[in-house]
């Protein structure tokens, strides 16, 4: 242990950082898993619970102490101290910590583990490894925590009050092993005769009540004032539901009156729903006072995926509701409180009649007081917020500034931090990813300063930042991150917390991140600045910290050297800069950044960009408009007309100017005519100017007068330039183009210039250039062009022209041209469109006068026509199949389509389809065959299913449609449609079937790579073409702000690989899926043609999860030193197994042979492979590549070297030098061993070896006969699931077991519970009677009573029965003082037995009162077992057989039967019988015949029997008619006939008389019976004899009645009696043939009696309390006595319950179950009882051949059970004591449910007439004993006979 823990050193400062470095966090790592976090806020010290270890760490988490803890010696079931002797199954077992606790002012730590039932140490704080304390002796009061690893202990360490004793509050769960503590209140210190970790006081603790129907998780422990609080969630069963429970109690409450615990419901707002379980929880203090802070989940198998919710619930709400729930309790009524109220681990409780104002005058209760209490309401809340995807599994809250904030631990490994506002929201700003994938550990603990936070995952714990301000270089980055620890500390230029910036509280020197803004510059004044003027620049700055005298600020304009600001108020005046750099290209402007500065340390305090502008620059920012863009930019530039330059604008406006702003001014040219110009014609364009009379020059000329060459248009785009001419019109100018040409458009837009003297004059010249013969090809384009374009058609040249370029032009245009037409046929119905392609069709739609095609008409569809080119119309139906040509009519010119141009009518015929089926949702790819279905076109083909479109997919000689969804299931016609007319398809059909089911798949889970094979299963996947696994993934808004790639977007994925197998399996390929999981919420879909099915199932969804990780090898490279190769990783096994997982050494595989979480063993090939040869330049040293593959993702690890060392010795030669003596000493000792053996068990053997011949006989008839029995038990099976086992309810049972052996059986009194008083005397009896159980509850009256009756000589065995069985039920109310009384007369008994020197004879009948007493109480305490866990495998063991005994031949008088487990009631004979199925109509009730087996050689009363059984099977039999008083009539024709048993056709032989049978009456297979009641006029006069009645003294007349076989003549049997012993051998023989029936029953039935023997004696089950309590009082005896012989004990045990309970229950399941045992399934019962006491005795039974056969039938199975029992009373022992008040809690539990039912004033006056009896017997006995003469029993006695007085005669 010492080694690993050096070893676990190394590796914690290997993984502990130096400091709290960006991007890196401080961890330290455990060889094992963590459990427990807490911190010393005085130190600042860690200390962390570990398996097997713990640890103290320093803050940074550098390793200082450890101590181990584990692993030691134990087993949940044993005691300690553990030895190993006397614990056998105690092995090297770890130990975790459940409790890790700080005691400060004791300077101590305390440690609880799981070892040794969970008892605690306490250490100290400045060296854990020093142990102050331990004691594993103590015993159960020293059990402390759970010895379940899956159940979670809290605790708290606390005074009981301001000077009191430092305390330990613990809350657990009861785990199977544990000593049902639920809460408790121990010791730290040894006080008042108890050690530390006792408990404080005898009342200081709570049990669950034993075999509790609910189970607790606890949470989480705190205090708030006086009291202290346990958070914990409870799993109900009745009803099945999770609640989340607060307890709270007082500090110092010794008794735990004050113990009051009330429901926390978190809904979730999304859905109004409630969370399910609490996982984690939080106390801190806030603006509101203490608030609990819980983080709750919801249920999984809601489906939906994972979705988590933080809950507040303020603890001043919390107090003022528990205190409204205690006077609602103390004060309401208990009817109302009913159904709110209730008794914590126990059950109900009396909450009524206290006075008003109790709660407040006992603010810790009383006992007075309804205690513990328990509230089904309590406080509700609203998540603040919510996380789907995943789990909140930690939180922690604390404080800075007055604001909350919350750090939330998660299950895929981060920690978010949360902003809570004080007005209730919540706002996620951020989070730190602690591990991927792993589980953040719920102690998330703050550290001693509040500076860091500690986060454990399964083995790190982290040191994490709360903050990380002074990341934050900007104070927009600062205010963005919205961080409420940050704000911007101003006169530092740094993001700080408040408390780091030393001017926070001056206004403006801190500005916090959630609600303030960054200094900024709001207005300058100027706004701008030319770049060639100089002066000041004031600026307004907010928020401007307020300054002081000593602060100054500097301003930095541009690369200028700084210089002092001036300030007044918000304004800041900075001088412009002395240098300004130079404006970019395109721009007229260049921005200069502002910096403005504290001169003491330069600190940066905000800037602004100032714009600078350039007037020269821009004059060029729009083409051809230099003053227009001079005078409209937003700066103040003026355009100088005489220079033709654009300035800055001057403050005296001059001539010649154009103002800034004023473009209107500006001279332009404008408004060219025409618009539109022809390419390759010279064209005159004239134009205007405006503002030409404005005064300006160039080269000294005036615009206005300058005429000729002065002026220059032109075009840079297409190059050309031309001369303006003036016109007369004054303003107006014109000038001619050259011949234009551009071939690539039809029309190119130019923009003019206007230059003058080589300057440009503002221009507005925009004309466009076009060409005719563009895209007109023919007449009829031609025509139709725009008529500004003014294009003709030439028919010299014979295309489209400008009219000027045409000496020859045409308005008409030649015949039309048809080329060709789509489609080519039609359907004789007509309906559908013909496109006719050509030319000259026209120049409008007008034009277009008629369509023909194939002779008929065709309508024409205008808007579908197009110029010249296209005509589209309508053809019309045609009589009989034709071909013909097109005509169109084009304005009086017909046009003809050539003869390969010929329009068809067709009749298109469907004659088939196939698939013949789909599913109901659709989506199924139909392909139709026939002929002509390539008629028309595919957009006039329409497919339907019952008005339901099948869209066409593929149009030709073969259709192909996709079905939609159907409303409904069935065939239906397909019906074809070819434009607007209905094509005949007759027995073409189609069936829906129901969609695909979904059943489940398999595994559950793949990684994002994909690639998985996900087995699907289900049904109907025959019916499915395509299937497809998708996956939708849709974006998480919670994640959309922290990703710095950009926003999420949501995405489908199709997976369409998949391997069809049958109709009820797929197995799939799962797609890729986006890398984060996390971040989405992801749908997992079966795409099956149009049906979706979500891939979910009871066991969950389909789920995602991210990739895991490998770790490459060192170095590169791995050298194969030993058999297997292993690689490192994480989260391997989470979406892979062993099986799937591939593994590759170059290219060959390496086998899998261990896959975990974190390590993947496989084992290469012997001999090194070759590398891949796609990576074989990849490497100089030709080393294969060590390759895994997880579905479809690969990872290459390093590369796999071979150690080529070869061992000195061959391997062939040093196997034989040593297996081979080897195996001969061994094979010659095994011989010797065996012939030993052999002699000494020869004859046990032989016998055996017989047994198991003759079960090898019979093992194929087993085989088939357990077949037939587990079918039939089924139909049985299925009966109890639809009417329950008939168990009886508890008076029935307990009158049955106490009364029915009596000598009266069902007409005992106390069964029938009569008590013949008259009405005047009723009253004063019963009050006696009362008196007298009054007087029975004196145990010295009733130890008296009961020695008195045993000592008289004629109280009888029975009497002594009858006796303890009316003691029972008289004193059912109080089964703890039954069970006391019981105790002190055992006590008396043993002392009996153990003076006598012969103990083991105790218990070995009934002889005595106390041991049927005993009897009665194990038959009390064991009635719910029996009902909930035995009576089921017991009922079906009677059912199996019941039923294994009718399938065969039963003889009705010999109670004989083919089929049994006993030999005597064998049937000894061959019986010829075949079985018969019966329809059965029972008269008068109107149900359907029922069908019953029988067998034809089955008497009458036999058939009704099976007939009443069947029929009325889901009914209790006591309701059954009797077969006696139902007739069985049989109608084969037209006649009915009554069957009996006896009638004058009943067949004669002698005086012998055989009992009809169904084959006696010839009744066959089918035949129909009509039951009813009995009826004398219901039957013929000839059967009139066959009353019931007269059948019964037929059987009894001399008994000379047989069924199946005949008993011997009285005569045969003298002359056997007299016979040979030969003769006698001979006949025990032939009998012997039948024995094989025996064992082939016993194999058919074995499967039954193993399950009972398992459900009786199987510890893991849940053992009944009285078994263990009793016991234990027999071991605790035997110590008492030093009785060590364990056989004694062991048959103690036998007797009290084995032999003394469950025989008597295997020979009698009509005790408790309500059924008709029949002699022959008694038989067999009696066999398997006797089985059972034989297994629980010790002795030996030494078979021979002369044993009996119900002996050797189950001699093989007999060791087994023996064994059984052994380990059953072993298991006992070992199990967790059952305290006595835990026994008296289940008794009380007992008696408050049942003690109203019985019959409890009879048995007192059952019990008086043994008074009445023995009274001066009993009157003596009292008046000698002391103690009953102090209490005057005798005279109580006295007064209660005279008040009975004439009882007797009275009764």
């Amino acid at each position: 242990m010492a080694r690993q823990l050096w070893a676990l050193t190394l590796l914690g400062l290997v993984g502990t950082g130096a400091g709290l470095r960006p991007g890196k966090l401080d961890f330290f790592r455990s060889e094992t898993e963590l459990n427990h976090l807490v911190v010393d806020n005085a130190s600042g010290v860690v200390y962390l619970g570990a398996v097997n270890a713990l640890y103290q760490l320093s803050a940074d988490l550098r390793l200082e102490q450890q101590a181990a803890t584990g692993p030691a010696l134990d087993h949940k079931k044993c005691t300690p101290p553990i030895e190993a002797s006397q614990c056998h199954e105690a092995v090297l077992t770890d130990n975790v910590n459940q409790l890790l606790l700080l005691d400060p002012p004791g300077a101590r730590l305390v440690e609880c583990g799981s070892l040794f039932k969970g008892i605690c140490a306490l250490r100290s704080l400045a060296n854990i490894s020093t142990r102050l304390f331990y004691e594993d002796g103590s015993g159960e009061k020293s059990f402390v925590a759970s010895n379940d690893e899956s159940v979670a202990t809290v605790g708290l360490v606390s005074a009981t009050d301001a000077d009191g004793e430092r305390v330990l509050f613990v809350g657990k769960g009861n785990g199977p092993h544990d000593n049902g503590v639920i809460v408790s209140t121990r010791l730290l210190d040894r006080a008042h005769g108890r050690e530390a970790f006792e408990a404080y006081t005898d009342h200081a603790t709570y049990k669950a009540g034993y075999l509790s129907i609910n189970t607790q998780q606890f949470v989480a422990a705190f205090e708030d004032s006086r009291y202290v609080f346990f958070l914990f969630n409870q799993q109900d069963k009745h009803p099945p539901q999770n609640r989340t429970l607060l307890a709270r109690m007082c500090k110092h409450d010794p008794s735990y009156y004050s113990y009051l615990e009330m429901d926390l419901q978190c809904l979730d707002p999304g859905d109004a729903q409630p969370f399910s379980t609490c996982l984690a929880a939080s106390v801190a203090s806030s603006g509101a006072g203490r608030v609990l802070y819980a983080v709750f989940s919801r249920d999984v198998r809601r489906g939906g995926g994972p979705r988590a919710g933080l809950c507040l619930f303020p603890l001043k709400e919390v107090h003022a509701k528990m205190q409204a729930i205690r006077d609602a309790c103390y004060t309401g009524t208990r009817e109302a409180g009913r159904d709110v109220f209730y008794k914590p681990f126990h059950g109900e409780i009396q909450c009524d009649g206290h006075w008003q104002g109790a709660s407040e005058s006992f603010l810790c209760g009383s006992e007075h007081l309804p205690y513990p209490l328990g509230s089904r309401e309590g406080l509700t809340a609203s998540a603040v917020l919510q996380r789907g995807g995943l789990n909140l599994t930690a939180v922690t809250v604390t404080t800075e500034n007055n604001h909350t904030i919350a750090f939330l631990g998660t299950s895929d490994g981060q920690v978010l931090k949360v902003y809570l506002a004080p007005n209730g929201s919540s706002v996620e700003y951020g989070s730190i990813l602690v591990e991927r994938n792993k589980r953040v550990k719920q102690d998330l603990v703050l550290s001693a300063d509040l500076a860091s936070l500690y986060a454990m995952t399964h083995d790190k714990v982290f040191r994490l930042p709360v903050q990380e301000c002074l990341s934050y270089a900007a104070c927009a980055e600062c205010l963005s991150s919205q961080d409420p620890y940050c704000g911007w500390c101003v006169v530092e230029g740094r993001c700080t917390r408040r408390a780091k910036c030393p001017r926070a509280e001056e206004s403006g020197h801190w500005l916090w991140s959630r609600e303030e803004s960054c200094v900024a510059v709001t207005g300058a004044q100027p706004q701008n600045m030319s770049r060639r003027a100089r002066g000041k620049v004031q600026l307004t700055v907010s928020p401007l910290p307020a300054l002081g005298k000593d602060d100054e600020l500097l301003c930095l304009f541009g690369d200028s050297p700084p210089h002092s600001a001036g300030v007044e108020g918000d304004t800041v005046t900075c001088d412009s800069p002395s240098s300004i750099p130079g404006t970019p290209p395109g721009q007229d402007h260049v921005a200069v950044n502002i910096q403005l500065l504290f001169k003491q340390g330069s600190v940066f305090l905000t800037s602004h960009l100032y714009p600078f502008y350039d007037c020269q620059k821009a004059m060029n920012l729009a083409e051809n408009l230099p003053c227009i863009s001079c005078a409209s930019n937003r700066w103040t530039c003026q355009w100088d007309l005489r220079y033709h330059e654009c300035r800055e604008a001057s403050p005296s406006p001059e001539d010649g100017i154009v103002p800034a702003h004023m473009e209107d001014s500006c001279p332009q040219f404008l408004n060219p005519v025409p618009l539109v110009i022809p390419m390759n014609h010279e064209t005159d364009v004239t134009f205007q100017g405006k503002n030409l009379d404005t005064d300006m020059t160039f080269q000294g000329k005036n615009l206005d007068t300058v005429k000729g060459p002065s002026l220059k248009v032109g075009s840079d785009l297409i190059e050309f330039e031309a001369t303006v001419k003036s016109t007369q019109n004054p303003g107006t100018f014109i000038f001619r183009t050259p011949k234009l040409s551009h071939d690539g458009n039809e029309t190119l837009p130019l923009h003019l210039f206007v230059k003058s003297y080589d300057k440009n004059i503002d221009s507005k010249l925009r004309v466009t250039l076009y060409n005719c013969s563009f895209g007109r090809s023919d007449c009829s384009l031609c025509l139709a062009a725009d008529p500004a374009y003014k294009c003709v058609w030439c028919g010299g040249q014979g295309r489209c022209v400008y009219e000027a370029l045409c000496s020859n032009a045409t308005s008409e245009c030649p015949p039309p041209v048809i080329t060709r037409i789509q489609p080519e046929t039609g359907p004789l119905g007509g309906g559908i469109r013909v496109t006719i392609l050509g030319s000259n069709l026209g120049v409008r739609a007008d034009d277009v006068k008629r369509v023909t095609v194939a002779g008929q008409d065709c309508t024409f569809e205008p808007g579908r026509y197009s110029v010249s080119t296209r005509i589209v119309c309508a053809v019309k139906a045609a009589e009989a199949p034709s071909t013909g040509g097109v005509e169109v009519d084009i304005s009086g010119k017909l046009g003809h389509s050539p003869p390969n141009v010929q329009f068809t009518y067709q009749q298109p015929e469907p004659l088939g389809v196939e698939p013949r089926q789909g599913p109901q949702a659709g989506g199924t790819t139909l392909t139709i065959r026939g002929t002509h279905l390539d008629t028309g076109s595919e957009e006039d083909v329409r497919v339907t299913l019952s008005g339901v479109p099948c869209q066409v997919t593929q149009f030709g000689a073969q259709l192909q449609c996709v079905t939609g969804p159907q409303a409904a299931l069935g065939e239906l016609p397909l019906e074809v449609h070819y434009g607007g007319s209905h094509v005949p398809s007759p027995g073409v059909t189609f069936t829906y079937r129901e969609n695909p089911v979904l059943l489940s798949f398999q595994p559950l889970r793949s990684f994002v790579s994909g690639g998985r094979s996900i087995n699907v299963t289900g049904q109907g996947f025959s019916l499915i073409q395509r299937f497809a696994m998708v996956v939708i993934a849709e974006p998480l808004q919670s994640w959309q702000p922290r990703r710095e790639a950009g926003p999420l977007r949501p995405v489908t994925i199709v997976g369409t690989e998949y391997e069809f197998h049958n109709d009820s399996r797929v197995v799939f390929l799962s797609p890729a899926v986006p890398e984060e999981p996390e971040a989405y919420n992801l749908t997992v879909l079966i795409q099956m043609d149009g049906h979706r099915a979500l891939l979910r199932t009871e066991a969950g969804a389909f789920e995602y999860v991210a990739d895991p990780t490998f770790e490459n090898f060192t170095g590169g490279v791995r050298k194969q030193v030993n058999k297997l190769i292993h690689a490192e990783g994480t989260n391997l096994n989470k979406a892979m197994t062993l099986h799937e997982a591939k593994a590759f050494v170059g290219a060959e595989c390496c086998v899998m042979k261990t896959l975990t979480e974190t390590d993947l063993y496989c084992e290469p090939p012997e001999v090194q492979p070759p590398p891949k040869r796609r990576q074989k330049r990849d490497t100089a040293h030709n080393l294969p590549e060590f390759i895994v593959k997880f579905g479809s993702r690969e990872w290459v690890l390093g590369r796999v070297e071979y150690d080529t060392r070869v061992s000195d010795v061959p391997l062939g030669l040093i196997l034989p030098l040593v297996m081979v003596p080897m195996v001969v000493i061994i094979a010659v000792s095994i011989y010797c061993y065996w012939r030993k053996s052999q002699q000494a068990e020869r004859e046990y053997e032989k016998i055996k070896s017989q047994l198991e011949g003759l079960e090898e006989s019979v093992r194929d008839r087993c085989k088939k006969e357990f077949t037939d029995l587990m079918i039939e038990m089924e139909d049985q099976t299925s009966d109890v699931h639809e009417a329950g086992i008939p168990v009886l309810d508890y008076k029935t049972y307990t009158d049955r077991v106490f009364f029915l052996p009596s000598k009266d059986g069902d007409k005992d009194v106390m069964i029938t519970g009569k008590l013949d008083i008259p009405e005047s005397r009723r009253p004063v009896v019963e009050q006696a009677l009362y008196q007298f159980s009054n007087l029975l509850n004196s145990k010295s009256f009733l130890i008296n009573f009961i020695h008195t009756l045993e000592n008289q000589r004629e109280f009888s065995a029975r009497a002594k029965v009858y006796f303890a069985s009316l003691l029972t039920v008289a004193l059912h109310g109080k089964l703890e003082y039954y069970t006391d009384i019981m105790r002190t007369l055992f006590l008396e008994l043993m002392e009996q037995y153990v003076v006598a020197k012969n103990p083991k004879l105790m218990l070995r009948r009934s002889e005595t009162v106390v041991e049927r007493m005993l009897s009665n109480w194990m038959s009390i305490c064991l009635y719910q077992y029996l009902k909930d866990s035995a009576g089921e495998p017991l009922y079906k063991l009677f059912k199996a057989i019941k039923h294994q005994v009718e399938k065969g031949p039963v003889d009705a008088v010999q109670k004989k039967a083919k089929y049994t487990l006993n030999d005597t009631g064998l049937l000894g004979d061959d019986v010829e019988y075949a079985p018969l199925t019966v329809s059965v109509i029972v008269q008068d009730e109107g149900v359907d015949a029922i069908p019953v087996k029988v067998l034809n050689c089955d008497t009458i009363s036999q058939v009704k029997e099976k007939i009443i059984d069947q029929v009325y099977r889901t009914q209790p039999c006591s309701r059954w008619p009797k077969a006696d008083s139902v007739v069985l009539e049989w109608r084969p024709g037209s006649t009915a006939q009554i069957l009996s048993d006896l009638d004058l056709t009943s067949q004669r032989e002698g005086r012998w008389k055989r009992i009809n049978t169904l084959m006696h009456y010839n009744v066959r297979d089918g035949a129909t019976l009509i039951l009813s009641k009995v009826g004398v006029s219901q039957q013929p006069e000839d059967s009139q004899q066959d009353l019931p009645g007269e059948r019964h003294a037929l059987l009894e007349e001399e008994n000379r009645v047989w069924h199946l076989v005949r008993p011997t003549e009285e005569v045969e049997e003298g002359k056997c009696k007299r016979g040979s012993v030969k003769e006698k051998e001979r006949t025990k023989a032939i009998t012997e043939i039948y024995l094989t029936r025996l064992l082939s029953v016993k194999g058919t039935l074995q499967q039954f009696v193993d399950n009972f023997f398992q459900s009786v004696l199987a510890p893991e089950f849940a053992v009944p309390p009285a078994v263990k309590y009793f016991f234990d009082f027999l071991d605790e005896q035997a110590e008492k006595h030093d009785i060590k012989d364990e056989d004694t004990i062991h048959i103690w045990k036998t007797n009290s319950l084995p032999l003394r309970f469950w025989v008597n229950i295997l020979k009698n399941p009509h005790f408790i179950f309500d059924v008709h045992v029949h002699e022959v399934v008694d038989a067999s019962l009696s066999v398997i009882a006797q089985t059972f006491m034989d297994a629980c005795t010790r002795t030996e039974h030494k078979l021979s051949r002369d044993s009996p056969s119900n002996k050797l039938l189950y001699a093989k199975e007999i060791s087994t059970y023996k064994k059984m029992v052994e380990d059953y009373y072993k298991g006992i022992r070992q199990m967790v004591q059952v305290s006595d008040q835990d026994m008296n809690t289940h008794l009380a539990e007992i008696s408050r449910a049942h003690t109203d039912s019985l019959n409890t004033l009879v048995a007192l006056h059952q019990l008086y007439q043994y008074t009445q009896k023995y009274y001066d017997e009993i009157i003596s006995a009292l008046e000698e004993d002391p103690a009953a003469q102090k209490m005057q029993l005798a005279f109580r006695l006295q007064q209660i006979a005279a008040a009975l007085e004439n009882k007797v005669t009275d009764l």
